[in-house]
């Protein structure tokens, strides 16, 4: 049988990607109208369109990778895709806000289903030594998706903010027929029922901690609702952890997350995405509200740090290849966050794109360009083949679990009625504060990362036991 075309199954994975892009991009850029056809929707309430979705995504990512695992990567990309697609057609036809959240939760579970599955089928197409360009390519279509989304959005959303979902429809249609063709069937190598009760403590946990940053500027860190959401937080996490010690096929992959490199990848990638997740809500906001632009006019000018994500996630792969992902991290990381401090100190009341806004854009989309795919291509540099699955989720449930505390947090800095008025020019500087404080954090864990790569890369003498053998080297 002849083997499937590793650009084909580039092609098709990539279509992941490209959703998820896209649907993050164009639905921040829908909050306004959503908020105006849901009369009394406060930013808090709106908030759970998004982290809803990244609750339940980060919560059944790990899942996702252990049942592909057992089953198979092609089976579960699959039926996850047919999943998102037809809950994007259910997000589209809500006639409330909380049905809208309900649909976005089945769209997650889509997502989680495709996510890791969409990676791992990536790597075992290409050989060792085009990894990592594949990811970049990989990274670098959903940065595509990512620079059509705003514009996309804004065009869309004139017509109705119930287009920013159907859009997915055509698209995930279009990949699950090439799937079918293009995919190949992979051999099962897990074992075990998966734990879902561990997966529904992930989503108490995170889901808590979300609710108490959000209702926490309205009711006070000191209600008993917050209080209250911050004890199910600590207790549903730490319920995971215990679960997962013991568990045969848990829900949080500990071994995985104790390999250093993994570990630190994982924690820079939350801290990381805690900042972009807020900067994809703070700036809307102020686009649209501040300066009074319509969604067409702020997608247009949001798209410029996309397309520089386009072009620099093509050599990412180049530089973590010579530099190593660390370094080239922590490069990335610290451009970013000259992005939102850029703008805390620039920006005010009068439109000023050119040299306000444009040179913020360009700093955060070098920086993203760097991280997100230099982070993701850990898996496969630090893994054996077999563990790629597990790998990918642990990454890739950071990343949204990192969204979910960005958005949670900036809605805790600059309040749930926030709208983007010129009066709240004050709020939205804190915000763009939080992202510079996250941009730094992820950072200094990237220099930890460094660090680890090194004693990963260390030869092992042959006289030495093998437990002496760093950690780090799995792969």
């Amino acid at each position: 049988m002849t083997p499937p075309s590793p650009r084909a199954v580039l092609l098709v994975t990539s279509a992941a990607a490209f959703l998820s892009s896209l649907d993050l991009f164009i639905v921040n850029l829908a909050f306004p109208d959503i908020r105006a056809d849901f009369p009394g929707t406060d930013l808090g309430q709106m908030s759970w369109v998004l982290n809803g979705y990244t609750v339940v995504f980060a919560a059944f990512l790990a899942l996702a990778g252990r049942l592909a695992d057992r089953v198979g990567h092609r089976r579960v990309f699959l039926v996850g895709l047919a999943v998102f697609t037809l809950a994007s057609a259910a997000c589209a036809a809500a006639p409330s806000v909380g049905l809208l959240v309900a649909a976005r939760a089945v769209q997650a579970l889509g997502a989680a289903l495709v996510t890791p599955t969409s990676l791992t089928l990536l790597l075992a197409a290409f050989p060792a030594e085009r990894r990592a360009h594949a990811v970049g390519a990989w990274a670098s279509i959903g940065a595509i998706a990512a620079a059509l989304g705003p514009p996309l959005g804004g065009l869309l959303v004139e017509a109705s903010w119930h287009w920013v979902f159907l859009v997915n429809v055509p698209v995930g249609l279009l990949a699950l027929v090439a799937g079918l063709r293009v995919l190949p069937r992979t051999t099962p190598t897990g074992t075990g029922r998966p734990d879902v009760l561990g997966a529904v403590g992930l989503v108490v946990g995170v889901g808590a901690l979300a609710y108490a940053l959000v209702r926490a500027p309205d009711l006070g860190w000191a209600a008993g609702p917050v209080v209250a959401g911050l004890v199910v937080a600590v207790l549903g996490v730490a319920g995971v952890v215990l679960r997962s010690r013991r568990h045969p096929v848990p829900a949080l992959d500990l071994t995985v997350v104790r390999t250093p490199v993994v570990g630190l990848a994982a924690l820079s990638m939350l801290a990381f995405t805690t900042g972009f997740a807020g900067m994809l809500v703070v700036n809307v906001l102020y686009l649209t509200g501040t300066w009074g632009w319509s969604a067409p006019v702020a997608g247009v000018a949001l798209a410029v740090g996309p397309l520089v994500v386009v072009v620099v996630s093509r050599l990412t792969g180049h530089l973590t290849g010579r530099f190593g992902i660390g370094p080239v991290v922590a490069v990335g990381a610290l451009l970013f966050a000259a992005g939102p401090a850029w703008w805390a100190l620039r920006l005010g009341v009068a439109p000023d794109y050119a040299a306000g806004m444009l040179p913020g854009q360009l700093l955060t989309g070098l920086g993203v360009g760097l991280v997100l795919p230099g982070l993701s291509s850990v898996v496969g540099a630090a893994l054996p083949a077999e563990r790629w699955g597990t790998g990918s989720s642990v990454i890739t449930t950071a990343r949204q679990v990192g969204s979910v505390l960005g958005v949670a947090l900036l809605v805790s800095v600059i309040g749930t009625h926030a709208t983007g008025r010129p009066d709240e020019l004050g709020l939205l500087r804190g915000g763009w504060v939080m992202l510079a404080v996250a941009g730094v954090v992820a950072a200094g864990l990237a220099v930890a990362l460094a660090r680890a790569e090194r004693v990963a890369a260390r030869p092992v003498p042959e006289s030495a036991p093998v437990a002496d053998c760093p950690a780090g080297r799995a792969g």
